[in-house]
């Protein structure tokens, strides 16, 4: 195949929080790139995935959740979205199939108005959670929020038309050859990546207001001196961020229970992404009201 031929280029996935956009994009990579959660806002970066094709080289940035920001992280959390649409070949949009279309929806489907001749594909998720009688409602209700190039329904949970997905998607995709060498499954340095694979530990089975107000930040990963070359070992030292004592209090759990478990979960996954042995020092602070502050949001990397 000759470079004219194959098709290399960008696709942004958007909608509400909790739409299934993480879950889909670790689907079509083939590798968990982004977290998930069952929290609203769980992803706060444009993480990039890269789906390796024959014919076509798919690169896949995952926005935060389109919502009406309360805090200046919210706010910046939506200009990164808006800069990521205007930079993209092809725009799908995320619309559970287990939940009606909402005022949410509605909001982001006007603002795709405004991005001009960018494609946009609406995407009906969650396919797998309802009958196929909810699912034409879904489609039929998809189709009237919108002028879309295409709508398709798909559930990554099941792998239900995720290969459509990629394949719809590449069609709208420039004649190029590959961005990225083969093999390559996302840009994110690897700090950024163990980050957000602790937060998602931390995640799980907390409070609605938590997940706001809580940042992670990789403070070193380092080899451990005198381990001999057959059994390395990683240590990496991490700082868990909330707002308040209260939030502290959750994240550590009674005698430290919670915290040595969201350490356990993390640790499994740090060693899977990393391919060694970890030893985890987590380490929880409070840096008030961080979402509002200037000032804390830049040392938190936002």
């Amino acid at each position: 195949m000759t470079d004219t031929e194959f098709r290399a280029g960008f696709a942004c996935l958007v909608g509400r929080p909790n739409a299934g956009k993480s879950t889909l994009t670790n689907a079509l990579v083939g590798a968990k790139v982004a977290i998930t959660s069952s929290k609203p806002q769980t992803t706060r970066r444009a993480i990039r995935g890269i789906v390796h094709r024959d014919a076509y080289q798919l690169i896949l940035v995952d926005t935060p959740g389109l919502h009406r920001p309360r805090t200046l992280l919210g706010q910046r959390l939506n200009d990164l979205v808006a800069g990521t649409l205007s930079e993209v070949d092809v725009i799908g949009l995320c619309l559970p199939a287990n939940e009606k279309i909402g005022p949410g929806d509605r909001h982001i489907a006007e603002q795709l108005k405004e991005i001009g001749r960018t494609p946009v594909v609406a995407l009906v998720t969650k396919a797998d959670t309802v009958d196929k009688g909810r699912l034409a409602e879904a489609l039929v209700a998809a189709e009237a929020l919108g002028d879309w190039s295409d709508i398709v329904p798909v559930s990554a949970v099941s792998d239900f038309q995720v290969e459509t997905v990629a394949d719809v998607f590449a069609s709208k995709l420039p004649a190029s050859p590959p961005l990225y060498p083969d093999g390559d499954l996302t840009e994110e340095p690897e700090a950024v990546m163990v980050a957000e694979l602790i937060r998602e530990a931390a995640l799980e089975g907390v409070r609605d207001e938590l997940p706001h107000s809580l940042a992670v930040v990789v403070d070193e990963m380092v080899p451990r001196d005198g381990r001999p070359d057959s059994a390395p070992l990683l240590d990496v030292r991490v700082n868990v961020f909330v707002e308040r004592d209260s939030q502290k209090a959750i994240i550590i759990g009674r005698g430290g229970s919670r915290l040595k478990t969201i350490g356990s979960t993390a640790r499994h996954g740090i060693e899977g992404l990393l391919g060694t042995k970890v030893y985890l020092d987590l380490h929880v602070k409070v840096a008030k009201d961080w979402q509002r502050d200037p000032k804390q949001l830049g040392r938190l990397g936002f």
